[in-house]
């Protein structure tokens, strides 16, 4: 079973877990989602993992891109694109807005226990990709303190946990109302990412309300 197959089902993006969360943290930024299109996306966003071979990598960075689809198919463009935006990295290198879902999905990650997030993330064997990452992204990153750095290359799962959630937390403080990611730092991978045209790209002049 591949990796993002396990995250889906029993790991960090546990679909009858990491929702929860999501609705959480969407409640506490920005009221509750009372709009049942959101609970469609707080469920769907991250499905494309299935299959994946990487998380972070070339492969896991188009996870977004099955539930940008469904999410199109369902409710229309708008919410395609307001789904696929919920990876500040996938924005990032396709020269799109970060979306609310990505704020809330940050928050998500913040609020899940330690004690939770650890071994679930170590039993799908995820958790060794994400501490090799979050120190690659670190390293080109001015916005990391001194000690959140030192925690990031800590060997120890919960140090740096704790190191990742305290800059998250003040990335998502920082970038709830949304405005220009200065913060995240795109690390080269594989081959370069392109836009797929079908993710519910919007029209020159076009607003997105739910960015």
């Amino acid at each position: 079973m591949r990796v993002g197959t396990k995250s889906v089902l029993y790991g960090a993006h546990c679909v009858v877990v990491h929702p929860w969360f999501l609705a959480v943290a969407w409640s506490r930024l920005y009221g509750f989602p009372w709009d049942i299109r959101l609970w469609f996306a707080f469920a769907l966003h991250d499905v494309g993992y299935f299959f994946k071979n990487d998380m972070d990598g070339l492969e896991g960075e188009t996870h977004v891109e099955l539930g940008a689809r469904i999410m199109t198919a369902l409710f229309g463009e708008s919410w395609g694109a307001f789904t696929a935006a919920h990876s500040r990295y996938w924005a990032k290198r396709n020269g799109r807005q970060f979306s609310r879902l990505c704020v809330a999905d940050k928050l998500a990650f913040v609020l899940t226990p330690d004690w939770l997030y650890v071994p679930m993330a170590r039993a799908t064997g995820e958790l060794s990709e994400y501490m090799l990452r979050a120190k690659e992204r670190q390293a080109g990153c001015e916005y990391f303190t001194d000690v959140e750095s030192a925690q990031l290359n800590s060997p120890k799962p919960r140090e740096w946990l704790r190191g990742l959630k305290s800059y998250t937390s003040r990335w998502v403080e920082e970038h709830r109302d949304g405005g220009v990611d200065h913060w995240t730092v795109t690390v080269p991978l594989a081959a370069p990412q392109v836009a797929d045209a079908h993710l519910g790209a919007r029209r020159p002049g076009a607003r997105n309300r739910l960015a």
